[in-house]
């Protein structure tokens, strides 16, 4: 599983959620209970900020960068999972 709705991810409870869009981004509107990890420091530090025996739901604005990072870090080994239209999607939601 590579990707979510951001309605199923709703439905959901205690699950860990990044925002890998700029923080000015990030503290303009997030997702509820998401964290903010700029992309490109969790790219190339990974280990310093997720485990491979937890799963991670990322995000960006549209879902276009979140979808390549997830492909990348599974690549890796990590479980992370694309949440579909990003942040845009979720302010749809509303």
């Amino acid at each position: 599983m590579n990707s979510i709705s951001i309605n199923d991810l709703l439905k959901m409870n205690n699950i860990n959620i990044i925002d890998i869009r700029n923080r000015n981004s990030y503290v303009m509107g997030h997702i509820p209970q998401a964290i903010n990890i700029d992309e490109y420091d969790l790219l190339f530090n990974t280990a310093n900020y997720l485990d491979k025996n937890t799963r991670y739901y990322l995000y960006c604005d549209y879902g276009n960068r979140s979808e390549q990072l997830v492909n990348k870090l599974n690549s890796r080994g990590y479980d992370t999972v694309n949440i579909d239209g990003g942040y845009h999607n979720y302010l749809l939601s509303k």
